[in-house]
């Protein structure tokens, strides 16, 4: 929570950067961001496969065999089984126990190395796209010709760093996989931080800086994807990680690698895909309404979307390493608890946002057309947030035990089914306007939260986790 609260703020200094440059800057980064999000849901797609197979794998090492007992815990370390020589020796632990969680830690460095080459490999397309398509692609959307060669700059520096991002992202999760959150919060809160004051200070040119603008913002977040991505690096090649990075080479923990992974990468592509219908039909309702909906999303991320996302990374954690212990009912519970604090916390938050509204978004606007809409829209957001996080919290749960299809089918339908579809069916063609956005908006949240919900109550997640675990050699197998 802690990391993902600093890179909201990275983001939101973007915006104010830009803002005191010009509108044309505002607009131009703000178009070239929307772009951004393909690298960035391929990177967290990725990751999503990674988290999956490191932390089954990390509590497939951690589980005792029959007779053996595990080391006494230490702070952020797991609780190894003690399968050292003299164990054998001795015959408190045999030899296939033992060869299980080597193979077990084998596998998870397999998949991690696997994740961050396939990562930089994924990454390249979009470096050659943003530097010799940058400004058509802005100009494709309708920019003027300014805005497109501002945010075309923009962009051919982000993208240019894409495999970076790509990386940072793997080898976040893949850490955050072996219950190790703190080293990806220390790197990205110093990575970020260092990316809010190179961003204020090439974009404005202060301290006799000489201003970049736009320019000097993109150059600001691309240097911190470089050294994110290199820290993170050398806690895999050094002693800080028990994870190692390797060189990948089988084929069971790559082919799992991309089952888990592709579905996940899907969803957000075609999550992406959906804003640009849904935000042509809010246009046709009015320029104000269109702002007022990006102010009352913003109201609802800035406020809500570090604890989710921190539910969603720790919940895979924790219901990924159960699964790899053998304990299915153990990740069950966890996962339905995670998705009630969820509840409670972010939908307490909700209810408030629902309540101080008006004030929240006086402070991005004070256009009072666009502050109307954007008022009904936060408390759309506030009132919904209990199936939002619902959402959220199962998803990250399924994806600890390898299930990312039901997600993406759940987040697809419910996007393009009731927030583009139920929006243009109730506000265009039953002319309901702006009324068939908060319905569909609404609807499409409740519709995702069900569908995990069901999958996560009835569905043989564990069964497939186990399998797959059995099938990489992570866990021996045993007649039913």
């Amino acid at each position: 929570m802690a990391e993902q609260t600093f890179r909201t703020l990275m983001r939101t200094t973007d915006i104010v950067v830009t803002a005191a440059i010009s509108p044309v800057a505002v607009t131009a980064i703000g178009l070239a961001d929307l772009y951004s999000r393909f690298p960035l849901w391929v990177g967290l797609g990725m990751g999503g496969g990674a988290i999956a197979l490191s932390s089954q794998d990390t509590g497939a090492a951690d589980a005792p065999a029959e007779g053996a007992e595990r080391d006494e815990p230490s702070d952020g370390a797991p609780n190894r089984p003690k399968t050292d020589d003299a164990d054998r020796a001795t015959g408190t632990v045999d030899e296939t126990t033992a060869d299980v969680v080597t193979r077990a830690d084998a596998n998870r460095d397999q998949a991690i190395s696997a994740a961050v080459l396939l990562g930089i490999v994924l990454g390249v397309p979009f470096a050659v796209f943003g530097w010799y398509f940058g400004d058509a692609a802005i100009a494709l959307l309708g920019a003027p010709a300014e805005v497109a060669r501002l945010g075309g700059q923009y962009l051919a520096v982000i993208f240019l760093t894409a495999p970076a991002r790509h990386v940072s992202l793997v080898a976040a999760r893949s850490l955050q996989g072996t219950g190790d959150t703190r080293t990806p919060m220390y790197v990205n809160v110093v990575a970020n931080g260092l990316n809010i004051s190179a961003s204020a200070i090439l974009g404005l040119g202060l301290f006799g800086v000489q201003q970049y603008g736009v320019l000097g913002v993109g150059v600001a977040t691309a240097a911190a994807n470089v050294l994110t991505a290199t820290t993170l690096c050398l806690a895999l090649l050094t002693s800080w990680s028990e994870a190692n990075l390797v060189v990948p080479t089988d084929p069971v923990v790559f082919r799992q690698l991309v089952a888990v992974s592709a579905p996940s990468v899907a969803e957000g592509l075609l999550s992406t895909l959906a804003e640009f219908p849904f935000n042509a039909i809010l246009l046709g309702f009015g320029t104000e309404v269109n702002a007022a909906f990006q102010v009352g999303r913003r109201v609802y991320q800035q406020v809500t979307s570090p604890l989710g996302r921190g539910y969603n990374v720790a919940v895979s954690v924790v219901v990924g390493q159960a699964l790899g212990r053998g304990e299915a009912e153990e990740a069950r519970y966890l996962g339905w608890a995670t998705a009630a604090l969820g509840v409670v916390t972010v939908g307490g938050i909700g209810l408030l946002l629902a309540v101080f509204a008006p004030r929240l978004v006086a402070l991005f606007t004070d256009d009072a057309e666009t502050a109307r809409y954007a008022v009904q829209f936060a408390r759309v957001y506030g009132l919904t947030a209990p199936f939002l996080v619902c959402f959220v919290v199962l998803q990250g749960a399924l994806r600890g035990a390898s299930e990312t299809r039901v997600p993406l089918v759940a987040r697809t339908t419910g996007l393009f089914g009731f927030m583009v579809g139920g929006t243009y069916l109730g506000g265009v063609v039953w002319d309901y306007g702006v009324l068939g956005a908060y319905a569909g908006l609404s609807l499409s949240y409740v519709w995702m939260a069900l569908v995990v919900g069901t999958s996560f109550h009835r569905g043989d997640w564990a069964g497939r986790a186990t399998r797959m675990l059995a099938d990489r050699g992570s866990t021996q197998e045993t007649d039913d």
